[in-house]
């Protein structure tokens, strides 16, 4: 059988590979794209420490803060709850209805530790003895008992966040 002389269309099949090719790149950029989008919100709601994040329930309105992690039976180890106050303020807290023992963090309106209260255990006496540190603070991090210490937080640390608003 006669070859046939294929003339000039290896040089189209070169072009519809190459155009194969774009369209795939193209497609797996926008596949990373909405992957890398989706992941945002994965770490939206953080606080973080000496590259330790925890992600973080806000307690934002007087109803979450009132709630806070009351008969919560368990608090899994990176998570915790960030309390967001509109201005700075003296804000006692107590453990109330709390089934875990936590450890609290006061921070000002720059994010640096100003007091906190570690291996602080529910309440099982009435009226329950409240935690004040008497000193201004916009955000409170509620986390395990035991945390702090092991991510060897101290007074005047900086507390880096990434919360929705």
């Amino acid at each position: 059988m006669p070859r046939r002389s294929k003339g000039l269309g290896f040089l189209f099949n070169k072009d519809k590979q190459r155009k194969m090719e774009i369209k795939n790149y193209l497609f797996y950029i926008l596949l990373l794209s909405f992957f890398i989008s989706g992941c945002a919100d994965l770490i939206e709601n953080t606080v973080c420490f000496r590259g330790r994040c925890f992600y973080v329930e806000l307690a934002q309105t007087p109803q979450q803060r009132q709630q806070g992690l009351m008969f919560r039976v368990d608090l899994e180890a990176d998570k915790g709850m960030l309390f967001v106050f509109e201005e700075e303020g003296i804000y006692p807290f107590w453990m109330k209805n709390t089934l875990i023992p936590l450890d609290i963090i006061w921070m000002n309106k720059n994010k640096e530790v100003i007091f906190m209260a570690e291996n602080i255990q529910p309440c099982k006496i009435e009226p329950c003895p409240r935690i004040d540190p008497l000193l201004k603070a916009k955000y409170v991090l509620e986390l395990n008992a035991g945390t702090a210490g092991e991510i060897g937080l101290s007074l005047g640390d900086q507390l880096k966040f990434n919360i929705s608003k």
